[in-house]
């Protein structure tokens, strides 16, 4: 349903006042701040119809009423109004942080730099490093185990089981694995799985099967072995009630700086968008908790896209703000990697 404009002033105005000072908003603060010329009883039934909408709601407690996840988007995506940040400031203040340095030193100063300039938590996704694999061996353990071994150009090895629907024979596995090295050697995975799908057709099926699940298997073990990501200013989560209020919140936190792997989703899922993107929680599975937003941006590194950025904080953040801190981190960022 589209909201007309009055609805559309009153959401906004409430969003607003919500972020600012966390206290539920009642219809007579919103008659006196939203500069609408209409009576109590006319902004009692708009905000009837938003909370019907799904667009507020109120708590248990309080006669006012607060943004759903529902209400965030439609005000992140329609009413927010951005705020202009002077570029060129912003940027005289990054560009000695940014610039000179090894590609991981940018990178975990860019993390600082966003923390700091939101008061949340700064996170940047490392580049991924190319999965290219020397040569890979399979290892019959017992009936349908087998032991993929990764060998990486720099000698580095890998292993990884395989769980397989067929027993395979030890002459089966080796035929298998000469096919790739002779065929695949020196490439990422990801270019082998491109190729499998068009050369594969005159294997036996079985064979196929294996090769396929050898180049996930493949895929997985390089990924988990790269630099994963760069998070700081976790302690300013601490400090902000709505994430930290009791002990069950807390523990969320913490497990979610510890296993990094829905931020991992949430940043993957980032850098095949363009642009910021806004993910909230309780509208978006990849965020772990209700309470929280992480605001994202790809950044590229010569013209390709190679990681995500992003901060880490509330749903109860001045959006208006940490959009442009974002989008600015990400080109700065994306301009140091490229002329490093």
């Amino acid at each position: 349903m589209q909201l007309d404009t009055r609805a559309q002033t009153l959401l906004k105005t409430l969003v607003e006042r919500y972020i600012a000072d966390g206290q539920p908003v009642g219809s007579r603060a919103l008659s006196k701040i939203s500069g609408l010329d209409l009576s109590p009883a006319t902004i009692r039934n708009i905000m009837a119809d938003l909370e019907e909408l799904g667009y507020i709601a109120s708590p248990h407690t309080s006669a006012g009423r607060i943004p759903t996840p529902r209400g965030y988007r439609i005000f992140v995506d329609t009413l927010l109004t951005v705020q202009h940040l002077d570029e060129s400031s912003v940027e005289s203040q990054m560009q000695a942080r940014l610039n000179n340095f090894q590609p991981q030193k940018i990178i975990s100063n860019a993390a600082q730099m966003l923390s700091s300039l939101s008061q949340f938590a700064g996170v940047v996704m490392s580049p991924r490093r190319e999965s290219v694999f020397q040569q890979i061996e399979f290892l019959r353990l017992s009936e349908k185990r087998i032991l993929l071994v990764i060998v990486n150009p720099n000698g580095d090895v890998q292993n990884r089981m395989l769980l397989t629907d067929v027993d395979y024979t030890p002459s089966q596995l080796v035929q298998s694995a000469n096919y790739i090295n002779q065929n695949y050697g020196g490439l990422t995975f990801d270019e082998v799985r491109h190729r499998l799908q068009g050369e594969l057709r005159q294997l036996r099926d079985d064979m196929t099967k294996l090769m396929q699940a050898a180049v996930e298997a493949g895929s997985e073990a390089m990924a988990e072995h790269s630099e994963d990501m760069v998070i700081s200013g976790e302690r300013n989560l601490l400090q902000v009630n709505d994430l930290s209020s009791n002990m069950s919140s807390l523990r969320k936190l913490f497990d979610m700086f510890e296993h990094k792997t829905s931020l991992m989703q949430l940043l993957d899922v980032s850098s095949k968008a363009t642009g910021v993107q806004i993910f909230i929680g309780g509208e978006s599975s990849l965020v772990p908790m209700d309470e929280m937003s992480v605001v994202t941006a790809p950044y590229e590194v010569n013209g390709k896209i190679v990681g995500t950025l992003g901060v880490i904080g509330p749903t109860r953040m001045a959006y208006e703000r940490v959009i442009p801190i974002v989008d600015i981190t990400a080109k700065l960022l994306s301009n140091a990697l490229s002329h490093n």
